[in-house]
């Protein structure tokens, strides 16, 4: 009996060696701030992308709208009435108008080319450009082209060298149109569901070249097959370190979590 637990707490101690070696070693995965951290500060605000980027964050991920004139803004909801001192669609506003609203906590509105300049003199940094069009009534087809020309070329005018800044959606007709604008592109499908052989095949069709899954009922079988098939994987949300640590037992190559100042610190803290 004592051999056995003896045998069962080395092969433990093992397994945490080699947890905390691939993470010292900023292996995998990376650490997306989602929403620039939603549950540590205010969602979407320069003050959680700048705070996660000097606390050594190099992950962020975000969601891009366009006003009713065609203005790129960052805002994840339909409605601003949950994150901001307003109610309505932002596509039925105009820019100057979002002007005039804040947060809840009294921050400004946060348009595309502030962030996206923020992180212009800042190489080696990645970027998900979430492309929240899946509503048809506010995004029908014939805004697509526009929406998609116009965020190709505010990311690709003021991405620096050595960033990869990556186009996601829920929504396989942005997907296309960038695909289309840009054969070189880096575009991620997303579906809130585990990672299946059939979400792979859909991405594929896409020639996406990541694919974000939950975390939750997603098999390391599948990620390791997802990566035979050339893809990059991202599993969300993250809440917890448990969460983090699951992500490195699934061997994904991104943890997109809420909590990105919490999991900054488990990785440092690891030897």
């Amino acid at each position: 009996m004592m051999f056995r637990v003896a045998l069962c707490g080395l092969l433990v101690s093992t397994l945490l060696t080699q947890v905390s070696s691939a993470v010292a070693q900023d292996a995998v995965p990376v650490i997306l701030a989602h929403r620039g951290g939603a549950y540590e500060y205010e969602e979407n605000t320069m003050q959680g992308f700048r705070a996660c980027y000097e606390a050594g964050i190099r992950g962020f991920e975000t969601d891009i709208r366009m006003t009713k004139d065609g203005v790129l803004v960052i805002l994840h909801d339909d409605d601003l009435k949950r994150t901001h001192n307003g109610t309505g669609a932002v596509e039925h506003m105009t820019a100057d108008e979002l002007k005039q609203i804040t947060t809840k906590q009294g921050q400004a509105f946060l348009f595309l080319d502030e962030l996206l300049e923020y992180f212009a003199d800042k190489p080696g940094v990645m970027i998900e450009l979430e492309m929240k069009t899946k509503n048809h009534d506010l995004y029908p087809d014939s805004r697509i082209d526009e929406y998609c020309v116009k965020l190709h070329e505010a990311a690709t005018r003021l991405q620096p060298a050595g960033s990869k800044y990556v186009f996601t959606s829920f929504d396989k007709r942005p997907l296309k149109a960038i695909r289309g604008l840009d054969a070189d592109a880096r575009t991620a499908f997303i579906k809130s569901a585990p990672l299946t052989p059939e979400f792979i095949a859909e991405a594929k069709e896409l020639q996406a070249n990541h694919i974000a899954c939950r975390i939750s009922g997603t098999s390391r079988d599948l990620v390791e097959q997802a990566h035979a098939e050339g893809f990059q994987v991202n599993c969300w949300p993250g809440r917890s370190p448990q969460d983090f640590y699951l992500a490195i037992g699934l061997g994904v190559d991104v943890h997109c979590t809420d909590i990105p100042m919490a999991i900054q610190k488990v990785k440092e803290g690891l030897p």
